[in-house]
């Protein structure tokens, strides 16, 4: 007969390089891998699921069917995990990172994992520093006279990069942690109940929360918060002016300083002549002339293209209903020579 027993799946997806990685939902329309703890039981055999066995239910529901792949007690269900730091001493090429790790032992780890900023500068995990040593060239005494707090904390690490940080970067680790599957196995033995009794499994964390009225709790670190970056100001590139006289012409810079004093243009004053006068105010009337013609073509052409708009979309509409009607016409002598046709063979 069937082996009916409560646990707890531990749903994954089988990666290209067969590596199990864990997800929180079955996908839709497709397979995927369930990992439980219970007892030994041969391959291929049929797997059914269930939600829940109530007697209360609405509508009852088949929430699985499966087969059985193994029996693997070594089997490894990962878990794609994404670390965030920031460096708190920045060298040429190393640096020390802060705010990844919280202990020595984490970071002794993931020695050699491989990390990466958002700039896209790579680099290595190397050793964690001591917690309470002094980072050289971090010796500046904060209030309290404590020397490199900042580079001193539990679990900072000595990184390798192939370039140098900003103390603004963001690094990243991306790694893989396994997932633990939890040794749960609960038989059903609703038939060995007395009659009028039911078999009562144990409850999801939901349905506790509901019979004893809790609120779902709230991690305050977890909420989303807005986020406000200042703009940052890069400073410009400045060319030696020695490389400026070894470059060719058409790779030096051709920017000019803008002028802090005004040209001669610019400063002496223009006494003009009566007859240039007279000529400077003829042209200025017929440039207002001409502008103030120019205004009123453009307002006749708008009017003239709503027109124009107006028109075609009647003739649109009047095409799409005849359009229409031609369909209905042709559908309905297709039917009637169809039905004479039928008529004729029977």
């Amino acid at each position: 007969g069937w082996r009916r027993f409560q646990s707890i799946p531990v749903y994954s997806m089988q990666d290209a390089n067969s590596r199990h990685r864990m997800i929180k939902y079955t996908p839709e329309h497709m397979h995927c891998h369930a990992t439980i703890y219970g007892p030994i039981t041969p391959q291929n055999t049929g797997v059914v699921a269930f939600q829940s066995l109530g007697n209360k239910l609405a509508s009852f529901r088949i929430a699985a069917t499966a087969v059985v792949l193994e029996v693997d007690h070594s089997m490894k269900v990962m878990k794609k995990l994404k670390l965030v730091g920031s460096p708190s001493k920045v060298y040429k090429n190393t640096a020390f990172i802060g705010g990844m790790f919280n202990s020595s032992l984490e970071v002794a780890k993931f020695e050699g994992a491989s990390l990466r900023t958002v700039s896209g500068i790579r680099g290595t995990v190397k050793k964690a520093v001591k917690a309470g040593a002094a980072l050289k060239g971090a010796n500046e005494k904060d209030k309290g006279g404590h020397a490199g707090a900042k580079g001193t904390e539990e679990g900072t690490f000595r990184a390798s990069f192939e370039d140098k940080l900003l103390l603004s970067d963001i690094v990243f680790l991306r790694g893989w942690v396994r997932v633990d599957i939890s040794r749960y196995y609960n038989p059903v033995t609703s038939l060995l109940q007395a009659r009028g009794d039911s078999w009562v499994g144990m409850k999801t964390v939901g349905q506790l929360r509901y019979e004893k009225q809790l609120a779902i709790p709230v991690n305050v670190d977890s909420l989303y918060k807005p986020i406000e970056r200042p703009n940052r100001v890069f400073n410009r590139l400045n060319v030696p002016k020695a490389l400026q006289a070894a470059l060719p012409f058409k790779s030096k810079p051709k920017t000019e300083a803008p002028r802090k004093r005004e040209t001669l243009e610019q400063r002496r004053a223009v006494v003009m002549e009566p007859e240039e006068k007279r000529l400077a105010t003829l042209v200025q009337q017929l440039n207002t002339i001409r502008n103030d013609r120019a205004v009123k073509k453009r307002e006749a052409q708008a009017v003239k293209r709503k027109a124009r708009a107006k028109d075609v979309k009647k003739e649109a509409e009047w095409r799409e209903k005849h359009s229409k009607d031609e369909r209905k016409k042709r559908y309905r002598e297709q039917g009637q020579e169809e039905k004479r046709k039928m008529m004729k063979t029977h």
